[in-house]
């Protein structure tokens, strides 16, 4: 009989990967896409937010000084790349907004 390679209430040593945060990212830049036509501050607060939380989420992976460096469950790469790749499309975005005067500052 083939022995269980752990017990079921002993944790597993690797940790698992979280998909999570990818339906929020593509909510946030449709949202950020959407009220850019009103605003440019829009746009920019939400790719900075998304901008700040991969690097966040970047820490969880790498940072061994990170809390979040010993979670058993932990944002993927793909969801890490993302999550940044969203913050830099609605930074590009505001940006672009504002330099064409397709949207102004302030409403």
């Amino acid at each position: 009989m083939a022995k269980p390679r752990h017990r079921a209430d002993e944790p597993t040593r690797i940790a698992r990967r979280s998909h999570a945060a990818i339906p929020i990212a593509v909510v946030f830049l449709f949202l950020g896409l959407l009220f850019g036509a009103y605003t440019v501050v829009i746009p920019a607060l939400l790719g900075g937010f998304l901008f700040l939380t991969s690097l966040s989420f970047l820490s969880t992976r790498l940072n061994p000084l990170s809390i979040g460096f010993y979670l058993t469950t932990k944002p993927s790469w793909t969801a890490i790349g993302l999550v940044l790749l969203v913050g830099v499309v609605l930074l590009a975005a505001a940006w672009e907004y504002w330099a064409s005067g397709f949207a102004p500052i302030v409403p």
